[in-house]
């Protein structure tokens, strides 16, 4: 019996040293703490310590438009090839081919079997993409979109982020802790779909182009010079913004709109410092593949200026000098060091499949997220103490023993989120203060069985030993529905349901502990010393 008793208390003490070390990096000592143990501790959510909460929709239908744009370039490239005299034009949704010459059909059935053939007229055909087709796109932009949103947030350095699904074609984002709400917007929904275009300088539009205007006459220059572009290029803007006195300007670019590489090529971005003038650049690497194609568009273009573009954006149109092997760039641009970390970042985690529209921008102060810590700690003060008097007045000194448990099973409750660097939410709370009844649930449940077994007779020790034998079937059946229940929650619910999920799960299964180890071990140690003639129950 004593060798059983050491290990229970043992196993007690154990439990409760290690939950109050998990629990130190929670706190104001986190600092002086070793590193090994600075990545424990309790994340605050959103709805606690503030921070960002953005709801996105993926455009689906611009994401069918770029897949269309893209079989449109690959057809003419491949009739070119097997030279096939077709032209391939984009017509809104649909594929147009004239003539209907000799082989068409058969490369368009082969090398893209998801178009189908709308009509055929006046030596034309018409092909479009198959609902199925557009049905799968649309789903996989959202998926694709959801994964590099996460990468982003990942390199972003947040703790802890909730990024999921939700509806068909909505992305919702929680970042706790995030103070600045305008960089985490511009990093989460930058498409960045990286481009290289050639600037058409020998164009007459070109040297009528003003060099140099304020953002706010972007619209006007794109009237002034509407019918004036010729076809095949385009008009570009390039935001310029002085390191002196911090004004944005605009230079103006007459680009052609073919595209001779995409970002698809992009294998890393990094920043570093241009050390002729100490600022800051992002230096690009390209793929095997990625690195021949750029190496042969430098090599055919030389002595004319290259746009590097993203998201429209001109960053820089350096004159290409000489052909450019080693398959590396770089970006330059009136960058400071943070602009040029955030571009860096959604180089690396690659370009949304579609644009995103926002649909909600919700910014929690951290004053009310103080409030909600506060509130829920008032709610479960206030709940522990109500129950801690009921159960010493109601059971007398066993009470006092139940809320013995009581305080064990908050202390490794906190110490096991601790632990896991679990994320502590409002909903979250809630779930401690449920896992608080319950403790008190198993406790009466015991007490009673207790009580009956003594009203027939039995001995202090043996109604003990009794009561919990008879409860222990009851109490274990009501836990396991429970831990049951949490489970579902936790795998089915989105991120206030999963945290009220986790500390209720938890919450359970420690209750089991100190309900049937711990009340049990404090009865048997008071009854093994002294010789209890009458329990105070």
């Amino acid at each position: 019996m004593k060798k059983d008793f050491f290990w229970r208390i043992s196993l007690i003490a154990a439990a409760t040293l290690l939950s109050i070390i998990f629990y130190l990096p929670s706190t104001d000592l986190r600092e002086s703490l070793p590193d090994w143990l600075q990545k424990y501790g309790i994340v605050l959510g959103l709805d606690l310590q503030g921070g960002v909460h953005l709801v996105y929709e993926v455009d689906g239908d611009k994401a069918v438009d770029i897949t269309v744009e893209r079989i449109t370039s690959s057809l003419a490239n491949i009739f070119k090839e097997k030279k096939i005299e077709a032209k391939v034009e984009k017509q809104n949704s649909d594929i147009i081919i004239s003539p209907d010459s000799t082989g068409v059909s058969d490369t368009v059935s082969k090398e893209f079997p998801n178009l189908e053939l709308s009509t055929r007229s006046n030596g034309k055909l018409v092909y479009r993409l198959t609902d199925r087709e557009i049905e799968r796109i649309k789903n996989f932009a959202v998926d694709q979109a959801l994964e590099t949103i996460r990468n982003r947030v990942d390199q972003f350095g947040v703790a802890e982020p909730t990024i999921l699904r939700q509806a068909k074609n909505e992305i919702v984002i929680q970042l706790p802790g995030v103070k600045d709400t305008k960089r985490a917007i511009d990093l989460v929904g930058k498409t960045a779909i990286l481009q290289f275009k050639l600037l058409d300088d020998e164009s007459p539009v070109a040297a009528q182009l003003p060099g140099v205007i304020s953002p706010a006459q972007e619209e006007e220059v794109l009237k002034k010079f509407a019918g004036q572009v010729p076809e095949g290029d385009e008009i570009l803007f390039g935001k310029v913004r002085s390191k002196k006195t911090g004004v944005e300007t605009t230079r103006v670019y007459l680009t052609k709109k073919q595209s001779l590489m995409t970002g698809e090529f992009l294998t890393e971005a990094r920043v570093n410092i241009d050390r002729r003038y100490n600022e800051p650049y992002v230096s690009i690497t390209f793929n095997s593949t990625g690195a021949k194609l750029f190496e042969q568009i430098t090599a055919n273009n030389v002595k004319k200026r290259l746009a590097i573009i993203l998201d429209d954006n001109v960053y820089s149109a350096p004159m290409i000098q000489e052909k450019i092997a080693g398959g590396s760039a770089q970006i330059t641009g009136s960058f400071t060091m943070q602009e040029a970390k955030d571009l860096a970042i959604v180089l690396r985690s690659g370009s949304l499949p579609a644009p995103l529209k926002m649909l909600q921008n919700v910014t929690v102060g951290p004053s009310l997220g103080r409030d909600s810590i506060n509130a829920g700690i008032n709610a479960g003060l206030i709940a522990a103490l109500l129950v801690i008097v009921f159960m010493i007045i109601y059971y007398k000194m066993s009470g006092l023993i139940a809320d013995f448990a009581l305080v064990l099973n908050i202390v490794f409750l906190i110490g096991v989120l601790s632990a896991f660097n679990a994320t502590l939410t409002l909903p979250g709370i809630a779930g401690i203060i449920l896992a608080v009844g319950m403790a008190v649930d198993s406790n009466v449940l015991m007490f009673e069985r207790i009580r009956e077994e003594l009203r027939v007779g039995k001995t202090p020790r043996a109604a003990i030993d009794s009561g919990y034998d008879k409860a222990f079937w009851t109490i274990f059946d009501s836990h396991v529905t429970t831990l049951i229940t949490a489970v579902v929650l936790f795998q089915f619910g989105t991120g206030p349901i999963k945290g009220f999920a986790v500390t209720l799960g938890w919450g359970v299964l420690i209750n089991l502990f100190t309900a049937l180890i711990g009340t049990k071990t404090v009865f048997d140690l008071i009854t093994s010393k002294w010789e209890v003639k009458r329990l105070s129950i």
